[in-house]
């Protein structure tokens, strides 16, 4: 019996974007992923109101009810921005359309965060230069043992930007996770096991600065298919502290 090879399609429509609605005529080189998050921007999208508060000539490229996406210029230079539900999995599918569609080569991922460091204040910035890769989306495309690092240039930028803006930042590693209650240490209602207990400690020792769900599937993708990647994240609460926003 012969063996039957299954090609699963791939989504587009006529060659073109899907999902996200993009191509390479309507984005920029230079892109910004941002989750919507309530804790980050209430009652307004992120990726309209970075677009509305700081591009020259903002357009709205598509808005396809999973992904809104806008291209403008920043100090003259064309930048493309989108939001995005929350996750890896969300992650994957954005940046896969961005892969196939465009030649955008530079991917910064701008979010929220909790830290685990005590000196990690709520209204820091966190610069990641590498990521735990504790989401099970990048273990689809290898191994668990490669590293997810950010690219040194576009970390330098980042690092000069938060400089020269006076935020205050830090420069480490970010955990990033799959789950946001048991998976980060937080008991659902009265269940939580043994090893989710000791998770905030465990990283806190490791010297692990804040945690997420995006960073590390971004940067490993990134480093895979040879794009320049980086992540910020502002941190809204401290586990440590019980700082909050």
């Amino acid at each position: 019996m012969e063996k039957t090879t299954i090609h699963p399609p791939l989504f587009q429509e006529k060659g073109k974007s899907i999902f996200a609605g993009i191509d390479e005529t309507n984005v920029s080189r230079y892109v910004i992923l941002t989750v919507r998050d309530p804790l980050i921007a209430k009652n307004i999208d992120l990726a309209e109101d970075v677009a509305k508060r700081y591009f020259e000539g903002a357009t709205l490229v598509a808005d396809t009810q999973m992904f809104i996406t806008y291209t403008g210029k920043y100090k003259g230079v064309p930048v493309t921005i989108t939001s995005q539900g929350s996750g890896a999995p969300e992650t994957e599918i954005i940046l896969a359309e961005y892969l196939h569609f465009t030649n955008a080569d530079t991917f910064i991922r701008l979010g929220c965060s909790g830290a685990f460091i005590e000196k990690v204040h709520v209204g820091d910035f966190v610069i990641a230069d590498a990521a735990v890769r504790d989401e099970a989306t990048s273990h689809a495309y290898i191994k668990p043992g490669y590293p997810a690092v950010a690219n040194s240039e576009v970390n330098l930028a980042l690092t000069q930007a938060a400089e020269n803006l006076g935020y205050p930042y830090h420069i480490g590693i970010t955990l990033s996770t799959d789950s946001i209650y048991a998976g980060q240490g937080r008991p659902l209602l009265e269940y939580f096991q043994k090893e989710n207990q000791g998770i905030p400690e465990y990283y806190t020792n490791a010297n692990v600065l804040n945690f997420e769900r995006e960073t590390s599937f971004l940067l490993t993708m990134c480093s895979l298919f040879n794009k320049r990647g980086a992540a910020v994240n502002a941190v809204v609460n401290n586990m440590v502290s019980g700082e909050m926003k």
